[in-house]
């Protein structure tokens, strides 16, 4: 059955989840705050790698619309609310963007209507924060006039093996008839739908996997900055870990965490478990771990300078490669390597980076263009995100100190006493 389905929040959420919606035949509204993406969205004009511009095109053919226009919302079956949820500066959970945007659906609200929060955020806030919300400003009970469930998001954007259509959803009501309505609605155009008692257990289910992921994450970093005294290749052991078939699961060092997700969503569980006299210690000390990476890598780069070149790290000409959060994709969300680049300028390096992904950015108070590709130029090269498109083998014949903080150089069977890994 064709339904109507309103998206809240046009970014690297909604707008692949438009494209399931649409693919399987429903009618898609993507609500977003900025005229301007909702003018590209309309022209076919993607600014989402996983949604290509030929895509996108298609979709708005088959009935896919932007809107700034909230008033829409009363045409729709369901809303999807798939919205930042970004920590403050002191790292407490900040929902002033769900909360601005639950206000406006609430008056708007119609009997019927199924919604359906996505973004990442604490057990307790869809009964809690969204409920309250949309049953004031709309004189409707949740439960009975319209359905309200947690549904989270599982987007990693660039991979192509696990899809939005395809990864289970996740979903839970505030009651049966709301986790019904919901998993009616995602049956629509997702493969299969896993249902949980409650939107606290939804909740939950995305930060256990985020948590899992950072604290593996953390175990391997803290090992690799072990395994530099003990004079241990930490690859050579992970790869041989990874040859186990049972009882182990392949985890990498890196720089630091990137994305989304997993540098913010664990503080979330922190945060509320404080309501408990509880302390999450795994996550909390996981988190230190991670947090400290770039700032070991930091010392890396100065200590692969003065013992593979003879020079300081001050006036050094250093390239990064890669300041997106991963592998082949412009996404900066997070990324590491911003916190590297500051901390090498802080101790007078001359950086620069490419990144044939980012042509420019600016955050937190760095402002660089990508450069071309030449490493004989610089002092040092820092390899800080892995593209895959690049040449390993000639970046080290051409370099001077390559410091390797992804392996890339070692995947590309690349041994050279240039290199200086993690």
């Amino acid at each position: 059955m064709s339904r109507k389905v309103a998206i809240i929040g046009a970014g690297y959420v909604g707008l692949p989840l438009a494209q399931v919606f649409t693919e399987a035949g429903n009618k898609v509204l993507l609500v977003d705050v900025s005229a301007e993406r909702v003018r590209m969205i309309n022209a076919g004009e993607s600014y989402i790698e996983d949604v290509p511009s030929e895509k996108l095109k298609e979709l708005v053919a088959a009935g896919l619309e932007g809107t700034t226009d909230y008033d829409r919302l009363r045409e729709v079956d369901g809303i999807l609310i798939a919205l930042p949820t970004p920590l403050s500066k002191q790292r407490e959970p900040d929902l002033s963007i769900v909360r601005s945007a639950v206000e406006l659906i609430a008056p708007r609200l119609q009997k019927g209507q199924t919604v359906v929060l996505e973004s990442t955020t604490y057990p307790g806030t869809t009964r809690e924060v969204v409920m309250p919300i949309l049953e004031k400003g709309s004189g409707l009970k949740a439960g009975t006039d319209f359905f309200l469930a947690f549904s989270p998001e599982r987007v990693d954007p660039g991979r192509t093996d696990w899809t939005t259509k395809t990864v289970p959803k996740v979903v839970g009501g505030i009651n049966e008839a709301s986790t019904e309505a919901a998993a009616a609605l995602y049956s629509s155009a997702i493969d299969t739908i896993h249902r949980v008692s409650t939107p606290e257990a939804a909740e939950l289910t995305k930060l256990l996997e985020n948590i899992f992921r950072s604290v593996n994450i953390a175990l391997m970093n803290e090992l690799a900055r072990l395994c530099d005294r003990m004079n241990i290749d930490i690859w050579e052991v992970v790869d041989a870990a990874a040859t186990k078939p049972f009882g182990y699961m392949r985890f990498e060092p890196g720089p630091g965490l990137g994305g989304h997700c997993i540098p913010i969503d664990p503080f979330y569980l922190t945060w509320k478990a404080r309501e408990y006299d509880f302390t999450t210690e795994f996550i909390e000390l996981a988190g230190r771990v991670n947090t400290a990476m770039p700032y070991y890598c930091r010392s890396r780069v100065s200590q692969a300078l003065n013992h593979g070149s003879g020079k300081s790290l001050k006036d050094a000409k250093i390239l990064v490669l890669g300041v997106a959060y991963k592998a082949d994709i412009s996404d900066m969300r997070e990324s590491p390597s911003v916190k590297l680049i500051q901390l090498l300028q802080g101790g007078g390096a001359k950086v620069s980076y490419h990144d044939p992904y980012v042509p420019s950015f600016e955050e937190h108070g760095v402002e660089l263009s990508s450069v071309p590709l030449e490493p004989k130029q610089y002092d040092a090269v820092v390899i800080a995100t892995a593209h895959s498109g690049i040449d390993y083998t000639q970046l080290v014949a051409d370099s001077a100190v390559v410091v390797d903080f992804r392996n890339a150089t070692g995947r590309a069977g690349v041994k050279s006493e240039k290199i200086w890994k993690l």
